[in-house]
């Protein structure tokens, strides 16, 4: 055993549970370890012993600190950093993957779709951080992990911290020799003020090596490659591969150019460039004319029976797609909430794909006649009307499920998309085989959407059915699970509704232990039991089954934030805003926890962002109580009392005896320092079954009410 890491495991015994050495690259040696405090794996990276001595630890934590506070979803978190002995460290989350370098290594050369569609996360997360004046200044493959499909940035802070106190940094022994590969020419000249704009270099010749298999400038020495770097121009992609498009050649082309000005102004310009033109040629993999790469919102299907009775059954076959579609982690898909909100209305599909910001839009309809079934669906291309693929199936009512199978695949196949095994299995999984059973789940889903108390209640009963018919249902045991947390959390806080979701959620596990929405569930109850431990361990295999999995990302979110551990709370509902970036619910809930860190900046920033995104939902459905009471507590934050106050009357008007709008009223009335409203409205919802004491003592939004007798009163009901 190394005596470094004797020294690790002695010195930080405490906190981490060193495990063994899993990398080792110019700067740093990566250690595999255990938070012993939160149970989760991470990776502690040890400056190189010459690097620690330049830098110092002042000025290492200094910039840590900085860094630490980049929250994006593409941006591996700090989670913290101290030194252990001469020797400074830093800890970030293990990331089960590869990096980009590995995939490069193996493959040479990736699809070019692919390429544009890391290109594009890279630069998101690079945007964030310049926003945040910070420049990561060391973009390569090896500082990209590639995540269940997703890219993630990680080392911001250190490249900076190391290039200014090691002036030598090319020359210097254990210096990475790819490294001036990617470096901007202002950057290679030791130019000490660098912007945005140098990172964008760096990340065009990641993207020129994933498409063309090399760098732009190769050499056998240093000074070679720093030689062709300020004197030779860079080779077109289009010699370079023969499949190249012009418009990703000339933007590639753009973001290499050698004067800073030449160049896109910031990261979010390079990633627009890199959405394919209308018109433009078409990369493989990508929809022809997409403004948006691989994106899709299935709408309602129209009811075409005589019945109107089966609206549950048309509208549970739309959304059984998007469930499906959800699964594929190269697709976005519109929510269901999004696309829904165009039920009934005759919209123009170039509208509809503009509010909803997709390239393509799933249409269909339903008649079902006793056994028989027709469906109709039509996938339509959002940038000129024309249909990318459509058909016709008339079945028996058991086909149901080879039917919505056989549209999902069709739907992939238009898009180009390259399912992985995984994927593949999930889109084929019928939940049930008994008909009977699912339409009676899908009857819970119409309830359970409706979103009231009564409506859940009913989507119980109806989940119970399907049960009794099918006692091997386990998407169903899912749902029975998530009625009782959610009556339990809202409208009744009774044992008997906590108990009831911890039963079917155990349940719904036994059935199906690989069911990622069955996790989900058993780490929603066991967080309202305060069993965290378990909880998490739930949830961290909800989304390692299923990414993609919005409700997995915001329940671990609210856990965490019921336990009180605010940093995991914040990088959880920033997962959750990135599954579903239409959901406003998740951004807004983050502003309290980025406000306990004294975060105020970034609590405001996200605070407004939220808050746009949940007027274009209130454009779709002005009636959506829950957006109006969590947008008059936004508003009044922002200043906005008179309006904030309007919409809270609003959303009162629609639940006067609903417990979970009173006590989110309440919330608001507090904002305001509005005492004697705020506490009627908590004990109205109190009358109404709400029963969370714990809720009252940490909800910082009724901080006004603390010194209130009547509020100490109510607080000593529950």
């Amino acid at each position: 055993m190394s005596n470094l890491l004797t020294l690790l495991r002695d010195s930080l015994a405490a906190r981490y549970a060193i495990e063994r050495e899993i990398g080792r690259g110019g700067m740093a040696t990566v250690y595999l370890a255990r938070d012993v405090r939160h149970n989760r794996p991470v990776a502690v990276k040890v400056l190189h012993p010459h690097l620690a001595v330049s830098l110092g630890p002042d000025r290492f934590l200094r910039e840590i600190q900085i860094a630490a506070r980049l929250q994006h979803p593409h941006i591996v978190p700090l989670y913290d950093s101290g030194q252990a002995g001469d020797h400074l460290y830093y800890v970030m989350p293990y990331i089960e993957g590869e990096s980009l370098r590995q995939r490069l290594e193996r493959e040479k050369r990736l699809p070019i779709d692919e390429a544009v569609r890391i290109a594009r996360a890279v630069a998101g997360a690079l945007d964030y951080a310049h926003r945040h004046e910070i420049v990561h200044r060391d973009i390569k493959p090896e500082n990209v992990m590639l995540h269940d499909g997703e890219a993630m940035v990680t080392d911001f802070g250190i490249a900076k911290a190391v290039s200014e106190a090691v002036s030598t940094s090319l020359t210097q022994t254990g210096t990475a020799i790819g490294t001036p590969s990617y470096m901007s020419p202002e950057q290679a000249g030791g130019e000490a003020t660098l912007d945005g704009r140098s990172d964008i270099y760096s990340l065009g010749s990641m993207l020129y090596e994933m498409i063309a298999g090399d760098t732009p400038f190769t050499g056998s020495t240093l000074q070679a490659v720093l030689a062709k770097l300020f004197t030779e121009p860079v080779v077109p992609l289009h010699q370079r591969r023969e499949d190249m498009p012009e418009w990703l050649d000339t933007a590639v082309m753009r973001a290499l150019a050698k004067r800073p000005a030449d160049r896109p102004a910031s990261a979010a310009q390079f990633s627009q460039s890199l959405n394919m033109p209308i018109g433009g040629s078409t990369p493989p993999g990508m929809p022809a004319g997409s403004g948006a790469v691989r994106s899709i919102a299935v709408l309602p299907f129209v009811n075409m029976s005589a019945d109107a009775e089966n609206e549950y059954f048309t509208d549970g076959i739309a959304e059984e797609i998007i469930n499906a579609l959800t699964k594929v982690q190269a697709l976005r898909v519109a929510s269901r909430t999004s696309s829904f909100a165009f039920k009934g209305k005759n919209e123009d599909i170039g509208e509809i794909g503009r509010k909803l910001k997709v390239a393509t839009v799933l249409e269909g309809s339903v008649r079902k006649a006793g056994s028989r079934l027709r469906v109709t669906a039509q996938l339509v291309n959002v940038a000129d009307g024309y249909h990318l693929w459509s058909e016709r199936y008339d079945r028996q009512l058991e086909d149901v499920f080879e039917i919505q199978d056989e549209i999902a695949g069709s739907i992939v196949r238009a898009l180009r998309v390259v399912l992985s095994e995984r994927e593949k299995r999930a889109i084929e999984k019928a939940p049930t085989e008994n008909v009977q059973a699912y339409e009676f789940y899908l009857r819970g889903r119409q309830f359970f959407h409706q979103w009231s108390r009564t409506g859940i209640q009913f989507a119980r009963r109806m989940f119970e059915r399907a049960i009794e018919l099918d006692p091997n249902f386990a998407t169903a045991y899912a749902g029975i699970s998530d009625c009782c947390s959610f009556l339990y959390m809202y409208w009744d806080g009774s044992r008997a509704n906590l108990e009831g979701a911890d039963s079917a959620s155990r349940k719904a596990l036994e059935v199906d232990p690989e069911l990622a929405q069955a996790h989900a569930s058993r780490g929603f109850a066991l967080s309202l039991k305060r069993e965290y431990q378990e909880a998490r361990k739930e949830l961290e295999r909800a989304v390692a089954l299923d990414p993609k999995l919005f409700e997995a990302h915001y329940f671990f979110a609210r856990a965490c934030l019921q336990e009180g551990d605010l940093e995991e709370a914040v990088r959880h509902f920033a997962d959750a805003a990135r599954v579903r970036p239409e959901d406003y619910q998740a951004l807004l809930l983050m502003v309290a926890p980025l406000r306990g860190l004294r975060r105020t900046e970034e609590a405001m920033a996200t605070l407004t962002h939220g808050m746009q995104i949940l007027l274009r939902h209130l454009e779709l459905n002005p009636d959506d109580s829950r957006a109006l009471y969590l947008g008059a507590g936004a508003l009044m934050q922002l200043g906005e009392r008179e309006k904030a106050l309007e919409w809270a009357a609003r959303a009162r008007a629609s639940g006067e005896t609903d417990s979970m709008v009173l006590y989110n009223v309440a919330c608001v009335y507090g904002l305001g320092n509005m005492v004697d409203e705020a506490v009627d409205c908590l004990e109205k919802a109190i009358q109404n079954g709400f029963g969370h004491r714990e809720w009252l003592d940490n909800d910082t939004d009724l901080d006004s009410l603390r010194g209130d007798p009547r509020y100490q009163a109510l607080r000593q009901k529950l």
